[in-house]
């Protein structure tokens, strides 16, 4: 395969996984913001939601507080914030153009009936800066359609080759920082300083946050307990059968990793940083993760996917 054609097919999947993150990050925004101001903490919740995006410094550099109208703004159809929902259409459906003859018909119509709804809304309310809460809702409705069109229309339509490996690696490098990011943001934005770790307000927190990363039944099933942190990081760091944990994430992108290796005839340092990660997630455990502190592990964790993000591009993608 060229590299120009997995570069294509890396990021299609990186740019669908992102939007899908932005519409559940903005919909639980709105369930803490909803909040009664009992439990409503010092209103970072939407600061919370730029910090976990990763898009606060670009925010705060052409805007001025982070109420709810602009950082919905920001986050959806901001023609200035280059992960905006509207420009993670836009680039996907950019590269699933760019490598037409390498996906399914499916695929390509999940994306391209997205960006086809996409422009009907390029003239709504909420485009234009104006806050209309229902029309968000369709619009975010539309967004995880969308992500889940694309992934089943992959899932079940494309041959096991290197395009749906190049394909899945994006998927699950984005998905596994997406999660991470999620969870240190709980931690250092949310919850203020003397607010008790375990009271009424870290609750919801949570539970906001299992939503968005669709856990909440999942969390439930496996422990049949009242949300707890470490039960949390538990879920969503080292449970393999949860899709989204980070174990599970790095199982599929070793697994990949080393298809695509097979297939090409050697492995490289991607396959050998792939497994370094799966190695340290395999011997962690929660109370290690606590003890060395819940931040500090997730930072390593991104910084590590991040060098791997990085050295799959020097190895396969760069042309």
């Amino acid at each position: 395969m060229l590299s120009r054609t997995a570069d294509h097919l890396f990021w299609l999947a990186r740019y669908v996984e992102r939007a899908d993150f932005l519409a559940r990050i903005v919909e639980a925004t709105q369930r803490l913001a909803a909040l009664p101001m009992s439990y409503s903490g010092t209103g970072t919740e939407w600061e919370s939601a730029l910090e976990s995006s990763g898009a606060a410094d670009g925010f705060h550099a052409t805007r001025a507080a982070a109420e709810e109208a602009s950082v919905v703004e920001y986050l959806t159809f901001a023609p200035d914030n280059p992960s905006s929902i509207r420009n993670c259409i836009e680039f996907a459906r950019a590269n699933a153009r760019a490598v037409r003859t390498a996906l399914t018909v499916e695929i390509w119509e999940a994306i391209n009936s997205a960006w086809i709804e996409l422009k009907r809304y390029e003239n709504s309310n909420i485009a234009r800066g104006r806050y209309d809460r229902e029309e968000l809702s369709r619009f975010l409705e539309l967004v995880k359609k969308t992500s889940l069109d694309y992934d089943g229309s992959t899932d079940r339509t494309m041959l096991r080759n290197d395009a749906y490996w190049f394909s899945r690696l994006g998927l699950y490098i984005e998905r596994a920082d997406n999660t991470a990011r999620i969870l240190d943001v709980k931690y250092h934005v949310l919850l203020p300083m003397d607010e008790a770790v375990g009271g009424s307000l870290d609750y919801f927190q949570w539970t906001a946050i299992l939503r968005a990363v669709s856990a909440l039944t999942a969390y439930h099933w496996v422990y049949r307990e009242n949300i707890k942190p470490w039960l949390i990081a538990d879920l969503l760091i080292l449970k393999m059968e949860m899709p989204r944990s980070l174990i599970a994430c790095y199982d599929n992108i070793v697994r990949f990793l080393d298809a695509i290796a097979k297939a090409y005839g050697r492995p490289g340092a991607s396959q050998q940083q792939a497994h370094e990660v799966m190695t340290k997630l395999e011997s962690a455990t929660t109370k290690e993760i606590f003890r060395i502190g819940l931040h500090e592990f997730i930072t390593d964790f991104v910084e590590d996917n991040d060098r791997l993000g990085r050295t799959i591009t020097e190895q396969y993608l760069l042309y």
